[in-house]
């Protein structure tokens, strides 16, 4: 019988990771305990990978195995393996769940999924972002004063994992009925806030301070992003970057020609607070339009890199990529260079 193989591809991590784990709780309630495994692409063969779903535990009911960085499942002995796996499974028990940040795999990957366990998880709109914020108060006994949404966008990573993390802070800090305010917001977020790829664009992007002072903050919140247990690793960095340098692509294209957005174009454009407003105009004046999309190529480039090299050369890698954002302004450095 076909095996129950599963591809899930896009940024929007924390929908994905809901359909993961219903994936897992539905195979617990058919057969039992089941043994769960996570890799990555880059790091395992695919071989060992088929290996560990074709055997069968005498300590659990079932296998499943999470297995990350899909998009570089290209050689075609590892689609070969994956595919006579997929067709010739004999343990229902065992599934199978390949994941990309990317919106896409190899298609010879992609033709070995059956249509209906494909699903790409978009990131939300923005007009949902303040909405889908909201509403997770409220459905955990909370108010927000109007601005706390905009607000929390501004210094939390939008897909939804990260957001559900950082708003459930404010459950342990305040009782139900409470009414979170924008000084609320200001203690538990910002004065206790980690360090992640938004602070590293704030840095980066601090308008009257010198390249080379920018330069030398960025490096110091790389340095404690990549000690960090909970920072995600690099992948979530360069997306959080990502979406940082598309919403400022967004800023240039609303003001071009010297336009004025309206308050609606701003809302729909993700620059509902003031705070992002003054941001992105300020890194708007280090960045122009053009480099902006220079930039959006690089982090491309630098993600494929990482993936495609593994762990090894990650941080030199990143070090570089600061250089090249900040001092270069989205040029690359093809060859050494003394200052």
């Amino acid at each position: 019988m076909p095996a129950q193989v599963y591809l899930f591809t896009g940024p929007e991590f924390g929908e994905r990771n809901d359909r993961i784990d219903a994936i897992k709780s539905e195979l617990k309630k058919k057969f039992g305990e089941i043994d769960e495994f996570l890799f990555y692409a880059t790091d395992v063969k695919i071989s060992d990978v088929v290996n560990q779903l074709s055997s069968e535990s005498f300590f659990s009911a079932g296998t499943c195995v999470v297995l990350k960085n899909a998009e570089v499942i290209k050689k075609k002995d590892d689609v070969e393996i994956l595919g006579a796996w997929i067709k010739n499974c004999t343990i229902p028990s065992n599934v199978l769940i390949l994941v990309s940040d990317e919106t896409a795999v190899d298609p010879k990957v992609d033709k070995l999924i059956p249509k209906d366990n494909k699903k790409i998880f978009w990131e939300m709109f923005e007009n949902r972002k303040e909405d889908w914020v909201r509403s997770f108060f409220q459905k955990n006994g909370y108010k927000v004063e109007n601005d706390v949404p905009s607000l929390i966008l501004d210094m939390v990573e939008n897909n939804t994992e990260a957001l559900r993390s950082e708003c459930s802070r404010f459950f342990f800090c305040f009782p139900k009925e409470h009414i979170i305010s924008a000084n609320d917001v200001e203690q538990i977020l910002a004065h206790n806030r980690e360090e992640n790829a938004f602070t590293l664009f704030d840095a980066m992007a601090e308008y009257g301070v010198s390249s080379s002072k920018r330069f030398e903050n960025s490096l110091l919140i790389l340095q404690k992003i990549l000690l960090s247990k909970n920072s995600g690793g690099a992948v979530l960095l360069l997306a959080g970057l990502v979406s940082c340098f598309r919403k400022l692509s967004t800023w240039h294209m609303l003001h071009a020609n010297g336009n004025y957005p309206s308050e609606t174009e701003l809302r729909s454009g993700g620059f509902a607070g003031k705070t992002a407003r003054t941001h992105y105009a300020n890194a708007s004046r280090i960045w122009t339009y053009g480099q902006c999309a220079a930039i959006l190529a690089l982090l491309s480039q630098t993600d494929m890199d990482i993936r495609s090299g593994g762990s090894a050369f990650q941080d030199t890698r990143l070090y570089l990529l600061i250089y090249e954002l900040v001092i270069k302004k989205g040029a690359s450095c093809a060859t050494y260079e003394i200052d």
